[in-house]
């Protein structure tokens, strides 16, 4: 009968130690998770940011203007502009 209820009392102290190990492989695994998406939502602010300045960057108008300022380049002049039928 001892040796019964010792084997008993074993598994039980066994089963609770498993419980509370599970318990703080889940709270671990929760909290690396909410991390990861603090992360992501972090990459995506800076994915909108950068598609924001991709935009800026890419707009006829300031295109035109560095081409003008910098590479000093201007528009042809009509009688240098041919046009191809196909």
């Amino acid at each position: 009968m001892i040796r019964s209820n010792f084997f008993l009392l074993l598994v039980a102290v066994l089963c609770a130690l498993a419980t509370v190990h599970a318990n703080h492989q889940a709270r671990r695994l929760f909290t690396e998770l909410e991390r990861e998406q603090g992360r992501m939502q972090a990459l995506e602010d800076e994915w909108g940011r950068l598609q924001l300045e991709q935009s800026t960057y890419a707009t006829h108008s300031r295109i035109e203007k560095m081409a003008r300022e910098k590479l000093g380049m201007k528009p042809p002049q009509p009688g240098r502009t041919f046009v191809i039928d196909p």
